[in-house]
């Protein structure tokens, strides 16, 4: 037993990069993920119009926070901010009428805060006015939830979860697709054939792309099914974000398998890769409570960009011009992660290529291999031909058996 113990620690120490998993990345994702489980908002962004725009601006305490303001604007350019993403919450303020306060509903724990500062608001005036404060109750503030009135919890994680669904598909599935051919030999029998690493990387990404758009389908289906999920927007715009989207699961996959060297690393590191994406793109925790030193992180997955594209579309129905940032930061991923697993796949492919490169770019010429003499041999019919006489193995006596 001592010497088993004692092997599988030397087997340990050897697979230095399952060491470094094991120990180093847990230590990483508990700092990371422990700045980030949050449920706080700290700030909410609000756009106000109206003639009182500039005086609700003033007025407002903290955690609102104004980032545009129109004064000559009123309720439809409210409810557009909105829509686009700009703003968690409008004011529209005229003279001698009440304020109008509409929230973004698909922001869940935003539009919570925000019917929580109100609330303190309202009691903060009804205590001024028990004081003798001439605090008129027509200004008290109408308060209007769009895109997602009963604030339901599955109108914005089914979204969510649709981009988990592409991710699990596209990483865990995709990258042990490639390292069990690996760990069987056929992967580098592909290096015999006349195939480019792009074509090898296409070839291997197409089926899975397959499994995982029809996964996409049915899980959409159920959420609008059973769940009552609204569906708004157009479906060529959210077609595009989660093509583009899984293109980038898919590639992450291909990728982490040919870093690789059998099932348990890439498991382990699909799973590295998708628990922040789950954690830090804004699923379960707002972005906006996640510590800036921290936050930086959920702007490099491709999660977060596929969860603002599939709310708004869904939710509040934002077309493609509001979400033309996320759609391109997604095609640009793409493309980096591509040309990544390309390279990575020239490496096992081309290895012909690699020695004839060190060998200066000159072929030899052909002709008998050194050490070799041609002589004349006659044929059944006589005539002279010539052929390779191999020298016999040292040893070999002239009247053994050839």
């Amino acid at each position: 037993m001592w010497a088993m113990i004692v092997k599988e620690f030397r087997q340990v120490r050897r697979d230095r990069r399952t060491l470094v998993m094991m120990i180093v990345m847990p230590i990483v994702l508990l700092v990371v993920l422990g700045y980030a489980a949050s449920f706080n908002v700290q700030s909410i962004p609000v756009a106000v119009a109206g003639p009182g725009a500039a005086a609700i601006a003033r007025e407002l305490p903290r955690p609102f926070d104004v980032v545009s303001s129109a004064p000559g604007q009123g309720r439809g350019w409210a409810q557009q901010q909105l829509r686009d993403g700009h703003a968690a919450v409008s004011v529209v303020a005229a003279p001698g009428q009440r304020p109008a306060v509409l929230i973004d509903g698909t922001q869940l724990f935003t539009a919570q805060a925000t019917l929580a500062a109100l609330s303190r608001l309202d009691r903060g005036t009804a205590g001024q006015q028990a004081g003798g404060s001439p605090a008129a109750s027509s200004t008290a503030p109408q308060v209007t939830i769009l895109y997602n009135p009963k604030l339901d919890t599955s109108a914005i994680m089914i979204p969510g979860l649709a981009g988990v669904v592409l991710v699990f598909i596209g990483t865990i599935i995709t990258s042990l697709g490639v390292v069990r051919e690996r760990q069987s030999g056929t992967l580098e029998q592909l290096a015999v054939m006349p195939l480019r690493p792009r074509d090898v990387y296409l070839g291997k990404i197409v089926p899975y792309f397959a499994v995982a758009a029809a996964d996409l389908a049915i899980v959409l289906a159920v959420g609008i099914a059973v769940f009552g999920v609204p569906f708004r927007g157009s479906p060529a715009v959210f077609g595009l974000g989660a093509l583009l989207f899984l293109f980038v699961t898919l590639g992450i996959g291909v990728l982490i398998s040919s870093v690789s060297q059998n099932q348990g690393q890439a498991i382990q590191l699909a799973v590295m890769t998708m628990l922040p994406q789950v954690l830090l793109s804004g699923l379960i925790f707002p972005l906006s409570s996640i510590v800036a030193g921290v936050r930086w992180i959920a702007y490099l997955l491709p999660l977060t960009y596929f969860n603002e594209i599939a709310r708004g579309v869904m939710l509040r129905a934002e077309p493609a011009g509001a979400l033309w940032q996320p759609l391109v930061i997604l095609a640009l991923l793409g493309v980096a992660v591509m040309t990544l697993a390309t390279l990575r796949f020239r490496a096992f492919l081309a290895p012909s290529a690699r020695g004839h490169r060190r060998g200066g770019g000159r072929a030899r010429p052909a002709g008998p291999a050194p050490g070799i003499t041609t002589v004349p041999v006659l044929s059944v019919a006589g005539q002279q031909s010539s052929a390779s006489d191999i020298p016999a193995a040292p040893g070999a006596g002239a009247g053994e058996e050839r």
